[in-house]
């Protein structure tokens, strides 16, 4: 189970991300409700899958499923760029992450 709650947590982040670009300096309170919600489950997640998994091992699979998650966001729902070179570094940290899954 650590595994599942690490991936929703590294999901979470993904929210959390997403609704930074949204907050307007904090003054936007349903996305800064958003924001602080989505930090708080990632964060416990972590905590939670980091019980199981070594630490080094469940941040960086965390904050890779987060980086590669917003990246595709940014890509998907706001336009930014999709580079042949930035595809093949997401598939690098996929890889990357896999790896850290395979020998944890």
């Amino acid at each position: 189970m650590a595994w599942f709650w690490l991936i929703v947590g590294g999901l979470f982040e993904v929210g959390f991300t997403t609704s930074l670009r949204f907050v307007d300096g904090f003054r936007n309170l349903p996305w800064t409700l958003a924001f602080l919600v989505s930090v708080a489950i990632s964060m416990g997640l972590l905590e939670l899958a980091s019980r199981s998994i070594p630490m080094g091992t469940a941040y960086a699979v965390w904050g890779g499923i987060g980086a590669v998650g917003t990246v595709i966001v940014g890509i998907l729902w706001f336009g930014e760029p999709a580079a042949t070179i930035r595809i093949l570094l997401i598939f690098a940290i996929v890889a990357a992450i896999a790896g850290l899954k395979l020998t944890a």
